[in-house]
């Protein structure tokens, strides 16, 4: 295929997967929604007016950048999943590797459209907490790159469970086993700064407290890691991911549920 097919091939494959999850809005893009307008309620309103400051900003500001940050990771991470094992099962996916499409087009189109979907649902996360805080943004541009990266990390992810899970079931127990502790434990609702010395050295392994702590010092200028190494990790884990599913894809590996 010479570059111009490509760029088409890729560009139908990314519409085609927005398209997908925007003909069901009202069950991808709104229950995020009022997930978080329900985050925003109880822990910011109820429960924040009782703690007070957290690293010298209220309550409420504080979790806002990781309750993006989770809306991005979870819908990144679930549109993939879902999108590209129902390809799997319905056999079409067959069809696409047999086509002229290089495998890293395949990849990259499903990624791209997760990207959107997490990132979509991050902007809508962002305007429901207007409602609740006012917004300002310390580095804007930073605070942009590390929100991009985290939906493609997470959107490989979901394709390498795509292709590793033989059932549907199979699909939910990343989330719900090892994605949503890993999100709660990952400095969202609490600096770990106020952990002790030990757990403080349990959390540093939790991947998902960097992406946060980058993306909160996007929004606040304050973090409990090193910026610099928060964001190399990030990229690491983006190219060895990357690198794995390519691999599988290239390998067949998992073609078959």
């Amino acid at each position: 295929m010479n570059p111009q097919q490509i760029a088409i091939a890729l560009w139908t494959l990314v519409v085609k997967e927005i398209k997908r999850f925007t003909r069901i809005w009202p069950q991808t893009l709104l229950p995020p929604s009022i997930t978080m307008t329900m985050y925003f309620i109880i822990f910011g309103n109820l429960i924040g007016s009782r703690i007070g400051e957290m690293d010298g900003y209220s309550y409420m500001d504080f979790i806002v950048p990781g309750l993006i940050m989770m809306a991005v990771i979870t819908n990144s991470y679930s549109n993939v999943a879902s999108s590209f094992f129902s390809n799997k099962f319905q056999r079409s996916i067959e069809e696409m590797m047999v086509s002229p499409m290089p495998n890293w087009v395949i990849l990259s189109g499903f990624v791209l459209g997760g990207m959107v979907r997490g990132l979509g649902v991050g902007l809508i996360v962002t305007v429901v907490s207007l409602f609740f805080t006012r917004i300002e943004v310390a580095h804007p541009l930073l605070t942009v790159f590390v929100v991009v990266l985290t939906a493609a990390l997470f959107a490989i992810g979901g394709f390498i469970n795509a292709l590793l899970g033989k059932k549907f079931d199979d699909i939910s127990i990343v989330p719900t086993f090892v994605l949503t502790p890993l999100t709660y434990l990952g400095g969202v609702f609490y600096s770990i700064s106020l952990l002790p010395d030990f757990w403080q050295g349990v959390s540093m392994l939790n991947p998902i407290l960097y992406m946060v702590n980058v993306f909160r010092y996007g929004f606040l200028g304050v973090s409990d890691i090193p910026v610099g190494w928060a964001l190399a990790a990030v990229l690491a884990f983006i190219s060895v991911l990357y690198g794995v599913a390519l691999w599988m894809l290239k390998h067949g590996k998992g073609i078959r549920s």
